[in-house]
C-alpha cells in the first residue's frame, strides 16, 4: 500500500508504478473556499494524470470518478445527456468539471473513463448521514423550492460501473452518467427514508431564504473554526434547481450497466449499517 496526497504530484509516483489501472476516487465535496475545491478535486486530478504519464505510460487505464454537478443541471425538462453542454453551478461541480477538463486535454496521451454518479449515497457516507440523524429526531425537513427532481444511486452500483468502465475496451475516452434510472421528487426521498427507519417524522417546510442565511452564516463560522460547513452557498445553489435527472442510457448501452439496488432496498442497508455502527 502507497499512501499519498493528489496535491502533491510526487506523492503519487509510487502509487501509480507497475499498476494497470488507477481508479481516481479522491476529492473534496465540502471545502473552506472554492481555491481548496481546485486545489484538491482539479489540480489533484492533473497531478495524478501527470504522475501516471511520469511513472507508468502503459497504464492500461485512468477512471475517473467525476459527479453530475461538474454537467449541471438539466435545463430542457428531460435527463441531462453526455452530449449536453457542461453548466456547474457550484463550486464544486466547476471543480470537477475541470478535472475531466484535465482527462480530455490529456487523452492522447493515457486511455481515460469519466464517470458522472448522480447523487450517490450509502454506507460511511457523511453527508447523508446527516439526514439520518435530523430524521432521528422526528423531524422531516422539506425545502419550500418547488417541485424538484432528483437522480439517485446506491454505492454499490456505482462500484459495478467502475469495474465495467475498466473492462470494456469501448469505454476508453467516454463520459458515462451514473443512476439507479428512477425519476425521484424531493419530498418523497424524505419518505421513503422515514418508511425505512420505522417511524413518523413530523414535516417541518423551510424557506429557501432561511436555508441561504443558514448557509451564509455556516461559511462565516468555518472561516475561524477552519472547518468546511455543512452546508454553503455553492450547496444551496445545487438545491434550488428544479432538475437533477440524467440519461443512463448510455452507460447501459455501451458497459452493460444495470443498477441493481432500489431505492428503498439502499436507503435500507444504508441505515442497517449506520445502527450497526453507532452512528444513530
Amino acid at each position: 500500500m502507497a499512501e499519498g496526497d493528489c496535491t502533491d504530484r510526487s506523492s503519487s509516483l509510487t502509487a501509480v508504478k507497475g499498476v494497470d489501472l488507477v481508479f481516481h476516487s479522491a476529492g473534496l465535496t465540502r471545502a473552506i473556499d472554492e481555491k481548496t475545491y481546485f486545489n484538491v478535486n482539479a489540480k489533484g486530478t492533473e497531478n495524478l494524470i501527470h504522475a501516471c504519464l511520469d511513472e507508468n505510460p502503459s497504464l492500461r487505464k485512468f477512471i475517473y470518478l467525476s459527479s453530475q454537478a461538474a454537467a449541471g443541471p438539466c435545463q430542457n425538462g428531460g435527463r441531462k445527456k453526455e452530449s449536453d453542454g457542461c453548466d456547474p453551478v457550484s463550486p464544486y461541480g466547476r471543480s470537477k468539471r475541470r478535472g475531466e477538463e484535465y482527462c480530455l486535454e490529456h487523452g492522447h496521451e493515457i486511455s481515460f473513463v469519466i464517470l458522472r454518479p448522480s447523487a450517490v449515497y450509502g454506507p460511511r457516507d457523511r453527508d447523508v448521514y446527516a439526514f439520518f440523524k435530523i430524521l432521528s429526531k422526528k423531524i422531516k425537513p422539506s425545502f419550500s423550492f418547488g417541485e424538484q427532481h432528483v437522480s439517485l444511486c446506491y454505492v454499490q452500483d456505482i462500484v459495478e460501473a467502475a469495474l465495467l468502465a475498466a473492462d470494456v475496451k469501448e469505454s476508453a475516452g467516454e463520459i458515462f452518467f451514473l443512476s439507479d434510472g428512477h425519476d425521484y421528487r424531493l419530498n418523497q426521498i424524505g419518505d421513503l427514508f422515514e418508511e425505512a427507519m420505522d417511524i413518523h417524522a413530523y414535516r417541518i417546510y423551510i424557506p429557501g431564504w432561511v436555508v441561504s442565511g443558514i448557509a451564509s452564516f455556516s461559511e462565516f463560522l468555518s472561516k475561524f473554526s477552519g472547518k468546511p460547513p455543512l452546508i454553503n452557498k455553492g450547496k444551496v445553489e445545487e438545491m434550488v434547481q428544479k432538475n437533477w435527472l440524467c440519461d443512463i442510457t448510455k452507460a447501459k448501452a455501451l458497459l452493460g450497466f444495470e443498477p441493481r439496488f432500489s431505492l428503498a432496498e439502499g436507503i435500507k442497508i444504508t441505515y442497517e449499517w449506520y445502527r450497526k455502527e453507532n452512528w444513530l
